[in-house]
This record gives structure tokens, C-alpha cells and sequence, in this order.
């Protein structure tokens, strides 16, 4: 991974990365009183690359060569991790929240404009495999919709690989079926402008979903806080409070029912066998053995330990 400093030769060399990583897009620095931060990095999951992207430039932009087929071998499925972007790409202008999605086209120009700083996940899809997806054999640019049954698992899928909760390292045909879900699930979660119209959820659903997805990919980091959660949504920490309370919840104990199932999940799983409950904990962002076996027990009814052994026998 390339990390870039605040100068202009980072600024350069994380561009440059960025160029090799993504394909021919150019940028624009900040003003020289005001210093860039940015990373650029790549990771496989299986045979699928993730580029994992992180920027305070002003702009971003790849105006396509109409000659360079290289250059259109992918889509691009972007994870809004941090941050709020603006995405521009067939005449059409969508504003990316913490925890959204959207699907991009290499094969036309497009625009990218951080609100500040901001942090992406890329999936790179190989684009002759998108356009089979759909009928009219168009990608479609927008959001993807994660009220559906399908975007709801995709969302699951994404959440998981970006968050690195799956088990590594993966086989190549673990990769492959990675892949292969993903597409299955584009067609269904992408929507069109009407649909748009029609389907798109109240303000206060919409922010309620981000948050969640956003709990759901910072599980292990321990600057999951309420005023944390508010700052990347761009609300206070009282909205916040009330989105959750207006589904009967609270932001506290959503996180901590998340981090429980994740904990159950990897001490019912032989292949981890080898890590104490204590490290399990800690992995999920609990810092206390104690707390974390109380609300465990409460929660699922046995201690860790027994939960451990009850599923070893099975």
C-alpha cells in the first residue's frame, strides 16, 4: 500500500497507484496551504481484486480514450466507507453516504468529488460479465438498493469481504463463487430513474440503513462510538439516537448484538479453534473479558466457553 504524505510528490505517487490500480483516471490536488492525505491499495478475495482507496483530493475524473478497450474491462462496485462523495457518470448526479453503495462503468466518463475526506472500496467486476446481467445489456449508474431481498445480501456479501470477516485466505474457487454471487445480485439491487422515483426511502430509512452498514463494516474498530457513527453521517449524536429508538433499539446494544453474533460465530467454527475466547472478544471490539462473557451468557444463554464445547460435539 501506498501511503501519501502532505506534499506534492505523495500527491503524485498516489495518483500514479491509483492510475495503475484503476485505470487512466486523472486528479486534482487541494490548494498548496492545505495538506493531502490519501492511500491506494489492493487486496484479492480469491481471484477478485478490491482496491481500497482513500483521498482528500477535490476531484477526481477519467474521461475515457474511445480507443482504449484495455481500459473498459471493468466495473467498478464502490462501497462508500468514510466520508461523503459525489458521483457523476451519464449526464446523472447521485451523493454517496457512509455505507452505500453504487455501480460505476469504465467504459464511460466519470466523476468523482470527495466532501472532504473520504474512503471507498472498489470491487473490480469484469465488465462483459456485468452487461450479461441485463437485458438491455447496459450498465446502469446509480445507487444500489439495499431494501430488496437481494440487496440485502449483497450488502451482506460486500459488508463482510471489506470489513475482513471472511475466513482467509481464500481458495481460488472460493473467489470465483465470490464473484459470481455478486453478479447474480447486481440486476435485482440496481434501479433505473423511475424506479427511483418510486422505491426510494424516506430520509430518516435511508440514514437509518447507512448506519447499520456502517456498524456492520467497523465491527472490530474501537472508534465505533455513537458521536463516531453521527460524524460520518453528517447528524448529531441526539438524530442518531432517535433513528435507532424509532425501530424500537438503541445505537449501543446494536452494536453489542453484532459483535455477539460475530463472536458466536468464530468460536462455533472449528477452523478457529486455535484462538482464546479472549482474543475472539478483543478481535470484535470488546475490551473486557468479563463484560464480554456477561453479555454473552445473556444473550445466548451459556457461557462462551460451553457455547465453545457445546458446538465442538456437533
Amino acid at each position: 500500500m501506498i501511503s501519501a504524505h502532505p506534499h506534492q510528490d505523495s500527491f503524485s505517487a498516489w495518483l500514479a497507484e491509483l492510475q495503475r490500480t484503476c485505470g487512466q483516471f486523472e486528479s486534482c490536488p487541494l490548494p498548496d496551504d492545505m495538506p493531502f492525505h490519501g492511500s491506494v491499495g489492493t487486496r484479492l478475495a480469491g481471484s477478485l481484486e478490491v482496491a481500497e482507496i482513500t483521498t482528500n483530493a477535490q476531484r477526481i475524473v477519467r474521461e475515457r480514450p474511445c480507443s482504449d478497450r484495455e481500459e473498459d474491462r471493468y466495473c467498478f462496485l464502490i462501497v462508500q466507507r468514510q466520508g461523503r462523495a459525489r458521483l457523476i457518470q451519464q449526464g446523472r448526479t447521485i451523493d454517496m453516504l457512509p455505507g452505500e453503495m453504487a455501480l460505476l462503468d469504465s467504459a464511460r466518463d466519470c466523476e468523482i468529488l470527495p466532501q472532504g475526506f473520504i474512503e471507498h472500496s472498489s470491487f473490480h467486476l469484469p465488465r462483459d460479465a456485468v452487461i450479461e446481467r441485463f437485458a438491455d445489456r447496459r450498465v446502469p449508474f446509480g445507487k444500489l438498493n439495499t431494501g430488496n431481498a437481494s440487496g440485502q445480501i449483497l450488502q451482506l456479501i460486500v459488508n463482510r469481504v471489506v470489513s475482513r470477516q471472511l475466513s482467509e485466505p481464500l481458495t481460488e474457487e472460493d473467489g470465483i463463487g465470490l464473484r459470481d454471487s455478486l453478479l447474480s445480485l447486481l440486476a435485482p439491487t440496481c434501479r433505473d430513474d423511475a424506479d427511483a422515483v418510486t422505491e426510494a426511502p424516506a430520509e430518516g430509512e435511508e440514514l437509518y440503513r447507512c448506519a447499520q452498514q456502517l456498524i456492520e463494516q467497523r465491527l472490530q474498530d474501537e472508534r465505533l462510538t455513537p458521536s463516531f457513527l453521527a460524524e460520518q453521517l453528517h447528524i448529531s449524536v441526539r438524530r442518531l439516537y432517535r433513528l435507532f429508538e424509532h425501530h424500537g433499539d438503541s445505537v449501543c446494544r446494536y452494536v453489542q448484538r453484532q459483535r455477539l453474533a460475530r463472536c458466536a460465530e468464530a468460536l462455533s467454527d472449528p477452523r478457529r479453534a486455535r484462538h482464546s475466547i479472549t482474543e475472539i472478544a478483543y478481535h470484535w471490539g470488546f475490551t473486557d473479558s468479563a463484560h464480554f462473557s456477561r453479555a454473552f451468557k445473556k444473550s445466548h444463554g451459556m457461557s462462551p466457553r460451553d457455547y465453545r464445547r457445546h458446538h465442538s460435539l456437533h
